[in-house]
């Protein structure tokens, strides 16, 4: 009785330890396709949007969406590769006056975690810019999710993430550039990615 006890005590420990590790695995990772992945963003300067994006990037990407708790994303930007078409302005965005492109070269986002939302999802996570961080949640779009139709064995993703920031939250506008009349203090991101990865 005592050894039959024992075993079913074990098998039920093993069937804890299997289903704790399955939830816990990690999701796929994806390998985002620089070049068409694009981040942009817009400002009002009075009432005229003004549209800028930046260049250089890296990212990586932990996504399945029957495993969103092992579901991450992580991103970095490099200051200085910001364009708005307007060499001045470039050059005037990466000074103190705004990001303070020599102190902060860099601004990144952490994912902590990934959430359902009707068709849709719910990212998220921590965005530093300067010397502040602040949690954020950011919608994504499934745009889709399938088989690659020119490379045989890989699957390909596509999301898009559009969210609003304020940018004196984080301390980009000092003195007078703080003000909005000038510069608007919504900034509105939007963030396409494409990544694929091998279907195994």
């Amino acid at each position: 009785m005592k050894k039959q006890m024992l075993k079913y005590a074990k098998v039920g420990f093993l069937g804890l330890l299997l289903s704790f590790t399955t939830i816990n695995a990690p999701a796929p990772s994806w390998n985002i396709d620089e070049n068409h992945t694009s981040i942009s963003f817009e400002v009002d300067h009075f009432f005229t949007p003004v549209a800028g994006s930046f260049k250089k990037f890296e990212g990586e990407l932990n996504f399945d969406p029957d495993n969103l708790e092992g579901s991450k994303a992580t991103f970095t930007v490099q200051i200085a590769s910001v364009e708005t078409d307007n060499e001045k302005r470039n050059n005037h965005l990466l000074t103190g006056d705004f990001f303070d492109a020599k102190k902060f070269p860099e601004m990144s986002f952490s994912s902590t975690s990934f959430a359902k939302e009707g068709d849709d999802f719910i990212l998220n996570g921590k965005l530093t810019i300067r010397d502040v961080t602040k949690d954020v949640n950011v919608p994504v779009k499934l745009l889709g999710l399938g088989e690659h139709p020119m490379k045989k064995g890989k699957l390909i993703t596509a999301m898009r993430a559009e969210f609003s920031i304020n940018r004196n939250d984080y301390g980009v506008g000092t003195g007078s550039w703080a003000a909005t009349a000038v510069v608007g203090d919504e900034v509105n991101i939007n963030v396409l990615l494409e990544a694929n990865r091998n279907n195994n």
